[in-house]
């Protein structure tokens, strides 16, 4: 059983911090369950670009109002809390934060922790080994 509390996570490699946002990941590669699951805080008034190319990710709104804008049509959704939404399409898409967003973000495969958003977008595809971690081709 796997038990964890967000305040356990604060200052530790699993607490990122990206500028717009702020992730603490509850579950990852390592955990072994098969996806990844994040408590991610979009700051407000910010806009965030991303392609999860190689991740299908679903968020569920916890609190706060935001907008998600499907670059494939253009189509603008409203977030806030009760509202979930999932990149089963592996959709383009730019985030925006009215008030901060709280967000409960669950990733598969899974995420290893050590994903950065490249100039795309787009985290890798890394896989965890038993031994080591390696990138995916």
């Amino acid at each position: 059983m796997i038990v964890r509390n967000v305040q356990d996570l604060h200052g530790t490699d699993r607490d990122v911090d990206n500028g717009n946002w702020v992730s603490r990941r509850f579950l990852l590669a390592k955990d072994g369950v098969g996806f990844s699951v994040n408590e991610t805080t979009i700051r407000a008034g910010t806009e965030t670009y991303m392609w999860y190319k190689n991740h299908t990710e679903a968020v569920y709104c916890v609190g706060g109002e935001g907008e998600i804008e499907d670059l494939t049509d253009g189509t603008v959704y409203p977030i806030s809390d009760g509202t979930i939404y999932v990149l089963n399409g592996h959709e383009k898409h730019i985030l925006r934060a009215k008030t901060e967003l709280r967000l409960v973000c669950v990733f598969t495969p899974p995420l290893t922790g050590r994903e950065v958003h490249d100039k795309d977008g787009i985290y890798p595809l890394i896989v965890e080994d038993e031994t080591e971690a390696v990138a995916a081709e």
